[in-house]
């Protein structure tokens, strides 16, 4: 018997990752590129090649370690009180079920650190239509279920509130600012425990080679440093700090 139920287990364990690899995007070289690289790197290559800040607020952090990369999709709640309940707030779900496989969904509640931009019913649908995370400028509820899932989430903190009959849905896929960064729809937002950065999808492509070679060189000097122990060599050496 106690084979029997190890078995059934292991079936539906399988079965359940068939189905999310089977749900999972084709790869794109360039998302690829992102979900590789580091976010530190990121900003570093958006604030060297082009003057510009990429990072989002020190307050934008996740619920667990991830690392995830993707398109944005952008939802812009406003601030109202309202009787009318979910009805106010369904493009923000419409946002969903509308969203490529692999998007990132960016969700900007103004004034919203004590109200939960999303919880877990909104977590696993995104989880199983294969979005890539979720960053939101408000707060985030349900967590349980969200890290039983191991769906990305950052946000600006842990509220157990609702945004329903306090929000209404605004927009969905315009420019946003989201925690200090303008988001566009298509953008690339790439996040990791360092945090979240934002680059613009006509930049992509230069700003991940840099990013790319600021890696290499920042990996190269960690045995440099474990060898010789002198961190002022290293940065004359490898140039980076």
């Amino acid at each position: 018997m106690k084979r029997i139920v190890l078995f059934s287990v292991a079936a539906l364990l399988a079965a359940a990752a068939a189905f999310l690899l089977a749900q999972a995007p084709a790869g794109d070289p360039l998302i690829e590129g992102f979900r590789l690289v580091e976010v530190a790197s990121v900003a570093d290559a958006m604030e060297q090649l082009y003057g510009q800040r990429a990072h989002m607020s020190h307050r934008m952090r996740p619920l667990f370690p991830c690392k995830f990369a993707g398109p944005a999709v952008t939802v812009l709640l406003e601030k109202e009180e309202h009787k009318e309940g979910s009805k106010a707030s369904q493009g923000m779900l419409d946002a969903i079920d509308s969203a490529p496989p692999g998007s990132v969904y960016v969700l900007v509640l103004p004034d919203g650190a004590d109200i939960a931009g999303i919880g877990g019913l909104m977590a696993t649908a995104m989880r199983y239509r294969s979005l890539a995370g979720a960053v939101i400028d408000g707060g985030v509820r349900d967590v349980p279920q969200i890290r039983r899932l191991q769906f990305p989430v950052f946000s600006t903190g842990i509220v157990p509130s609702t945004s329903i009959n306090h929000y209404r849905f605004k927009a969905a896929n315009v420019p946003v600012m989201c925690a200090g960064v303008l988001v566009r729809p298509g953008d690339i937002v790439t996040a990791d425990e360092d945090g979240v950065a934002v680059v613009p999808k006509e930049k992509a492509a230069e700003v991940l080679k840099r990013a790319q070679e600021l890696d290499e060189t920042e990996h190269r000097m960690y045995p440099f440093l474990e060898k010789f122990r002198n961190i002022r060599e290293a940065v004359e050496k490898f140039g980076r700090i």
